[in-house]
């Protein structure tokens, strides 16, 4: 088959190219290389995603004439969606960035799959749409329509805006809220990355609530596996269905989501430990109240995903921290 993934030289996208090209498919991927982190970082990922199977073009995705001719041009038979403007943080700094990336960029990509019939379109929600949600663990049944970040209200969007499009157009859609992602080739803002950094370098670390905060952190392995699993389930028009009965995850038009993560949150001050371990350096701390933006707990129901697919996470906190560390201390030859 055919693919085009989005955000091919992001954390989770770049790594979802390998693994579809590993099998044997076609895939364009698409990014504009934005410097909201390190380039080198994303220009390594696609270097390391090379194949004779895949073409990157570096495009934005709220380019509009650009983006339809890209569909025209390729007649996709799937969509993997992951591009997007990412921080929960930034989105209070940069609201306009979100508005751009998340909001125009995903229309454009729902343009493109009703003119050229894409046969299903995987797309990034986030656990952040669970936004002031206190009951735990996460589930899609949940309400989520008290988003505490704009990035948040972005994702939310999304999904409302696949769902219209399902409904008009037939097109088979399924968004995936992420839980906490991390692991090899992880992004440099957020806190796995940042805490490995800083205390390698003898730089203080933050922490968020003094602590008590708890995370689903989950392994980019585990990741994209259930992504690699969900692009064959494709959802169905259920006749069926209806509101009063149903649950906000399903429709009677062709739309799924999941929540994809590892389903065991880890108090954040155990996940620094597992990281000073590895590394055999203890880190100096500023204790901090909460940040704007932050949630107290994250923790995802993920019992649908695996009745669909079977997916079940593999890599424990510390297999998948030694993982990461290795990776930081090889990349960056510390």
């Amino acid at each position: 088959m055919k693919y085009l993934v989005t955000g091919a030289a992001g954390f989770i996208g770049s790594t979802v190219v390998e693994r579809l090209t590993a099998v044997g498919h076609d895939v364009v991927g698409i990014d504009n290389i934005n410097d909201y982190y390190d380039v080198n970082l994303k220009q390594a990922r696609l270097k390391r995603a090379e194949h004779a199977r895949f073409q990157f073009i570096k495009m934005d995705l709220a380019d509009r004439e650009m983006m339809a001719a890209l569909f025209v041009d390729h007649q996709f038979d799937r969509v993997v969606h992951l591009g997007a403007q990412a921080g929960v943080r930034y989105s209070i700094e940069n609201p306009m960035a979100y508005a751009d990336s998340n909001l125009v960029g995903h229309l454009n990509i729902l343009e493109g799959c009703r003119n050229t019939k894409v046969k299903h379109l995987v797309y990034a929600s986030s656990s952040s749409v669970y936004g002031l949600n206190s009951k735990v663990p996460f589930s899609t049944s949940d309400s989520v329509d008290h988003p505490i970040s704009l990035y948040a209200a972005t994702k939310k969007s999304n999904e409302l805006m696949a769902h219209s499009y399902s409904h008009l157009y037939d097109i088979p859609t399924t968004g995936l809220r992420f839980f906490t992602v991390y692991g090899p080739w992880g992004r440099p803002d957020m806190a796995p990355f940042i805490f490995t950094k800083k205390i390698l370098n003898g730089e203080t670390i933050d922490i968020n609530n003094n602590g008590d905060m708890w995370r689903d952190f989950t392994h980019i392995d585990d990741i994209v596996e259930g992504v690699i699993r969900i692009v064959d389930v494709v959802p169905a028009r259920d006749d069926k269905w209806s509101v009063e009965e149903g649950i906000p995850a399903s429709s009677s038009a062709p739309y799924s989501i999941y929540n994809i993560g590892h389903g065991s949150p880890i108090n954040l001050m155990d996940f620094i430990k597992a990281i000073e371990t590895e590394l055999g350096i203890e880190a100096k701390k500023n204790f901090r109240g909460m940040q704007a933006g932050d949630v107290y707990q994250t923790y995802a129901d993920t019992q649908d995903l695996f009745a669909a697919t079977g997916y079940k996470p593999q890599m424990g906190v510390a297999e998948g921290v030694a993982n990461l560390v290795r990776w930081y201390k090889e990349f960056y030859n510390k």
